[in-house]
């Protein structure tokens, strides 16, 4: 059967090389974003999938609007049978959805409903989630509301970053795809309507986002470090300019802590005083400077202690 596949980010490349080795299938075309600026440098280049999608020998086709009727129309020549998705970044217009009759299938990084929209795996590390997981849907016209295919549950330790999340989630995609793609066309795998309960939807990041809160509790705030590395990053506003924060750790209070004041921790570290517990400073970069451990940062800027962060 011929299947046409959408993705751009690198949690969809390992399901694009699953849904390639799916003996009943035949990718006929990979669609993702066209190529941007990348890096600091903004040298233009094409997403991971549209690289690897390249390596492999598929057709590549990176349209601008996927509304765009010329857009539809080719599409369609390719004649796809089944559709299959991975964090392409945008929505489907009605018009794509109809054109495979055994529909578009959305591998989504979240136990749905929990978690829908644009960022669930840093939602699932702020919240503490003690599992989340992968969920296999029929695409309808609204943002990740279709009914589940199939789903696999992964337990969390507490540990995880974004990064390292997104890497074991994918793996997790891919699998799930390669045991489910070949049921779901014999039709031996039903779609069955998303729970009303635990339904939640999560927002695209803002880079002041990241802003650490020390009314906040501090345990809330190490997730915080770790859900949103590398993208927005957290810092604190400290005297003498920003300090991200690229690790942390934490501890509890200490008699005449001051939630929002810097303190000494344990000898020689640095630490957040917050409305509950310390935010241990692991490694930090201030502004214009070099990744460092806090202690270091506290050697050569020793006023920081007591001093207050915004």
């Amino acid at each position: 059967m011929r299947a046409i596949f959408f993705g751009s980010g690198a949690f969809a490349v390992p399901v694009l090389e699953a849904l390639a080795a799916v003996s009943e299938v035949m990718l006929v075309a990979v669609v993702t974003a066209p190529p941007r600026p990348v890096g600091r440098a903004g040298v233009v280049g094409p997403t991971p999938v549209g690289e690897r999608a390249g390596l492999l020998g598929f057709r590549v086709l990176t349209p601008e609007r996927l509304r765009d009727p010329a857009v539809v129309a080719d599409v369609a020549t390719l004649h796809p049978v089944v559709g299959v998705l991975a964090d392409y970044g945008k929505l489907l217009p009605q018009a794509i959805l109809d054109l495979p009759p055994q529909g578009i299938l959305n591998l989504h990084p979240s136990l749905l409903p929990h978690h829908r929209g644009a960022t669930p795996i840093p939602a699932a590390i702020l919240e503490g989630d003690a599992e989340t997981g992968v969920s296999l849907f029929r695409m309808d016209a609204d943002m990740d509301t279709g009914p589940i295919v199939a789903i696999n549950v992964v337990a969390l330790s507490g540990d995880e970053d974004a990064p390292g999340l997104e890497v074991r989630l994918a793996a997790v995609a891919a699998g799930l795809l390669r045991l489910s793609l070949g049921p779901w066309l014999r039709g031996e795998l039903p779609a069955v309507a998303q729970s009303r309960e635990r339904v939640s939807t999560t927002r695209p990041f803002r880079r002041e986002d990241g802003r650490l809160d020390p009314a906040r509790p501090a345990a809330a705030l190490e997730r915080q470090v770790r859900a949103y590395r590398p993208w927005p990053g957290t810092f604190l506003q400290a005297p003498g300019g920003r300090i991200a924060v690229l690790r942390a750790g934490i501890a509890p209070t200490q008699p005449g802590d001051e939630p929002g004041r810097l303190v000494a921790d344990d000898g020689s570290r640095l630490a957040l005083a917050t409305a509950d517990g310390r935010l241990r400073l692991l490694e930090v970069q201030p502004a214009g400077g070099r990744t460092m451990d806090a202690a270091a940062l506290l050697r050569g800027r020793p006023w920081l202690i007591r001093a207050r962060v915004g």
